[in-house]
């Protein structure tokens, strides 16, 4: 397929729980829609107070005031709360900086990349990495002398380890150079020991660690390489997802054990392969541990049911006085206190995120197509081919050669192409949008975080998707192309999702738009995998027209242009054979203007048509005799060679050499055309 058509590279693993972008740009804006204006100001002030109970109580007070409350958090924001509540991390009074590492913590998780950044600038990782040894001490003392200290000590200094690794966790894929600092700690073996002793520590604050580990490995050498260097680290991993317990019947029994089972599969999956003598050294950890264990955990949840109980639990937390009237300064509850409706809330959100990890995690285990090679650079003075030749002769093969959809060799994952299928119909009923999958126009949902999981989950649905069909359009089986009827409720399915999404996007709705982006990827590799069996749609060829002149994006429009290419191919669809064919020979060049659409797509655009138009006795080719397309063809050539010519070979080598290829297909099929006389 394309090359614009590649594996899911990058990880979300904290998107913004909170979103605020329903809200217009600024401060004004924040205060004009905050129901909580008058307290920002007078919390700020509290957190200098001289008195610590004050100052504890504005801690709290933050925790509580953005709350679902995008606006006040951006106000809190724009009055320095994050510089003051790591101030405050190093406050005399431990109370104090409890509970500011319990804000900070809800910041980080409700506010997503930007407060994290913010966090990171204002050097934050300077008293966090005080704490760690500190909190290693007091771990170390309560395992070996559990009696030493009260329960309710013991508890304090739990939850505040759990909040300090969600920091943490959050930090670490801010940025690269957040990262790399947090490299520094060496925090492996400080993770490593929550999960060795997690029968004896709650298993909140063992789910921290290890989501903090899961993100720490992904794509992070030196944390890779530190947790393959310890035997003892794969073999605990191996014994938390083996344990059989929430598991009866190969069925999920959802309890407190589920996200932590599906965190240390996911960090097996960073980590591998491990060398000899880890006890993980011979397993297929995609085959043998992932897609066993996550594939029930993704089954196993219905959408429609979680979107109706939050609905239900809204209305009733509604009835219930808010959290800001109960505060006093006698009796500041903790950040963490929450009503039983809250907690319930709570629970459903914890399971939904659980799913849309277990999605995370089999992405990466579908994208069995390899990294492309490394390509040496040119060295300055090398000649690019292109200034010495345009290679416009001939093609002495066969004319057809090359014209089909990019080859892409598979040389990892083999082993789980023939369970790949077995996912996709819980996919597909995973990427149905539901009451609550997306806010309002221009507005906030009822409940923002169960919104923000919902449509989590249906992009990461897509995005396991799309990696399937590409490695399985990469390995062609017969029998699976000769599955029609599959391949037409799949493409159903998709084009249903997409249905229920819809067109109108207003700002707030960011999510659709990346669903439309991510299903148009999807339906490109369904698209190829049952080329010629897929009726072609009006509605939905239009939409894809519409999608491709509308993006800004070349891989979009790379994306639109393939799955038309597949359409395009339906023997008996003449019509939409021409349809299709007149919106792709208006992004080719002319002899005086070049293509508006970019590079890429232009490349792409030329491999289509050659591979619809390579057999003359389909029925279709009908258009592209009376519609004499062999001249539109020649009249874009001189186009293309300067499109071709302009693409730096240093920066872009890969596409130089297919529009190289594309560009001697063209003149070749363009003589073949010609040759056939009619």
């Amino acid at each position: 397929m394309g090359k614009s058509q590649k594996k899911r590279s990058m990880r979300r693993h904290n998107p913004m729980r909170v979103p605020d972008s329903h809200l217009p740009k600024g401060l004004e804006s924040a205060a004009s829609s905050s129901p909580k204006n008058e307290a920002v100001l007078p919390i700020i002030q509290k957190l200098e107070n001289p008195d610590a109970s004050e100052r504890k109580w504005a801690c709290v007070a933050v925790s509580n005031l953005i709350q679902n409350d995008p606006s006040t958090r951006r106000l809190l924001q724009g009055k320095n709360v994050v510089g003051a509540l790591i101030t405050r991390l190093s406050d005399s009074e431990e109370e104090v900086w409890i509970e500011a590492a319990g804000a900070l913590r809800n910041l980080c998780i409700d506010g997503g990349y930007d407060i994290c950044a913010e966090m990171y600038n204002k050097n934050i990782l300077a008293p966090l990495k005080a704490f760690v040894p500190k909190i290693s001490s007091a771990l170390s003392q309560f395992l070996e002398s559990p009696k030493t200290a009260p329960e309710n000590a013991q508890k304090v200094v739990y939850e505040f380890t759990e909040n300090v690794n969600t920091i943490l966790w959050c930090l670490s894929e801010t940025s690269n150079k957040a990262l790399n600092a947090i490299n520094q700690i060496n925090l492996v073996p400080f993770l490593m020991s929550f999960l060795a002793a997690r029968a004896k520590l709650p298993i909140a604050t063992v789910t921290a660690a290890a989501q903090c580990l899961y993100v720490l490995t992904d794509d992070n050498q030196p944390a890779i390489d530190e947790l393959r260097s310890n035997a003892a680290y794969s073999t605990c991993l191996l014994e938390i997802v083996h344990d059989e317990d929430g598991v009866k019947d190969k069925k999920i029994i959802w309890d407190k054990k589920t996200t932590l089972k599906v965190l240390s599969s996911g960090i097996l999956s960073n980590v591998s392969p491990f060398p000899p003598p880890s006890a993980a050294s011979g397993v297929d950890v995609g085959k043998e541990i992932v897609l066993p264990l996550l594939q029930p955990v993704v089954a196993s949840v219905s959408l429609t049911e979680s979107s109706a109980l939050a609905e239900s639990l809204v209305v009733k937390l509604a009835l219930e006085p808010p959290q800001i009237e109960k505060l006093s300064l006698k009796n500041a509850p903790k950040s963490d206190h929450r009503s039983d409706t809250e907690v319930e809330l709570d629970r459903l959100e914890n399971k939904l995120r659980t799913v849309q990890l277990a999605l995370e995690i089999l992405t990466g285990v579908c994208a069995t197509l390899p990294d492309p090679e490394p390509i040496p650079e040119l060295q300055e003075g090398e000649p690019d081919a292109e200034e010495e030749e345009d290679n416009d002769g001939v093609i002495e093969e066969d004319v057809t050669d090359g014209m089909a959809l990019d080859d892409i060799p598979i040389t990892s994952g083999i082993t789980t192409a023939s369970h790949l299928p077995a996912l996709v119909e819980p996919l597909i009923t995973l990427i149905q949008p539901v009451r609550l999958s997306f806010p309002p126009a221009a507005g906030q949902s009822s409940h923002p975080p169960t919104t923000s999981v919902l449509s989590a989950i249906h992009v990461s649905a897509l995005e396991c998707l799309n990696n399937i069909f590409l490695s399985l359009s990469a390995s062609p089986s017969s029998g699976l192309a000769a599955a029609s009827t599959s391949g037409k409720q799949i493409w159903d399915g998709v084009w249903a999702a997409l249905g229920s999404v819809g067109t109108e996007i207003t700002r707030g709705q960011e999510r659709k738009q990346e669903m439309w982006e991510i299903g148009v990827g999807v339906l490109w590799g369904v698209g190829n995998i049952w080329k010629g069996s897929l009726v072609p749609n009006e509605d939905q060829i239009q939409l894809l027209i519409q999608l491709c002149n509308s993006s800004t994006d070349p891989a979009i429009r790379v994306k639109c242009i393939g799955t038309l290419e597949c359409l395009a191919q339906h023997p008996q669809s003449i019509d939409a054979n021409r349809v299709i064919a007149m919106h792709l020979l208006s992004i080719l060049p002319t002899s005086t203007a070049p293509s508006t659409y970019g590079t890429e797509p232009l490349i792409q655009t030329l491999s289509a048509l050659i591979d619809i138009y390579s057999d003359e006795n389909l029925p279709y080719d009908v258009n592209f005799r009376q519609g004499n397309f062999v001249q539109r063809l020649v009249d874009s050539v001189e186009g293309v060679r300067k499109a071709v010519r302009a693409i730096d070979r240093r920066k872009e080598r890969d596409l130089k050499l297919r529009g190289e290829e594309m560009r001697d297909n063209l003149i070749a099929f363009i003589k073949y055309r010609r040759a056939l006389r009619f």
